[in-house]
């Protein structure tokens, strides 16, 4: 079993490093203007992957923070992975050209499934599906809809597809620090053969301490936004951690 990846977040808003509560666009807390200077920042305090996700383009349907990711390529060595607005085959071959490690495709996953196991096809290990929930619904359009498919459900449609991780969002969770919904997310994990990276709620050391019990090291990993921003997780004491499993 490889070691648990803790994923730091950004999260680029008109062009700035934010975190949302509940998903709520106009609950936005800008942490920091320079999203470049923010990817460098943890790749120096020892993180070894980064997760992007434009959030206004995950509304528009398309890259809107384009340039503020494209900083972020330059300015860390670190793998990064992006979400938000990528919904065609043009989009995913753009970004990947442009040195991102890896896509995660939302909205298009539930819209247009067959699409994704083209991608998944043309760019192996390269494309992640992204599975946002509400009330365990899928949630598409940036959360601001909610379909009627079951997070299970939505898995099993990528089973054979070649997907490199399922990242699944609790979006009741997002943004407020209570805790990953471990319930949830390892049974989402037990489902398929697909990696699941948890994200939304991860609140602070308790939830890295719960990373690395047995039951929990099924997961590829979790993705911290709020809780490094505000230091209610030490870095450093978090990705000691994590080495040791």
């Amino acid at each position: 079993m490889n070691k648990p990846i803790l994923f730091p977040a950004i999260d680029l808003k008109a062009g700035e490093c934010v975190r949302l509560k509940l998903g709520d666009m106009d609950q936005a807390t800008v942490y920091n203007t320079n999203p470049g200077a923010q990817a460098k920042e943890f790749e120096d305090q020892g993180f070894e992957y980064l997760h992007v996700v434009d959030l206004d383009g995950a509304f528009a349907g398309e890259a809107v923070n384009g340039s503020a990711v494209e900083t972020i390529l330059k300015s860390t060595s670190n793998p990064v992975q992006l979400g938000g607005g990528i919904r065609t085959l043009a989009h995913i071959e753009n970004w990947l050209s442009k040195g991102l490690a890896r896509v995660i495709l939302g909205t298009i996953a539930v819209r247009d499934p067959d699409l994704v196991r083209e991608a998944c096809r043309k760019f192996p290990n390269q494309v992640a599906v992204g599975i946002d929930a509400k009330g365990g619904k899928v949630a598409v359009e940036g959360w601001a809809e909610t379909s009627q498919l079951t997070v299970i459900d939505m898995a099993a449609r990528f089973e054979d597809a070649g997907a490199a991780a399922i990242i699944y969002t609790d979006i009741d969770r997002d943004g407020v620090l209570t805790g990953i919904n471990w319930d949830s997310t390892l049974e989402l994990a037990r489902s398929t053969s697909i990696p699941v990276i948890a994200s939304g709620g991860l609140a602070s050391m308790d939830d890295i301490k719960r990373m690395i019990d047995a039951d929990a090291q099924i997961l590829e990993g979790a993705i911290s936004g709020r809780a490094l921003y505000d230091g209610r997780i030490n870095s450093d004491e978090a990705l000691s951690l994590l080495q040791d499993v």
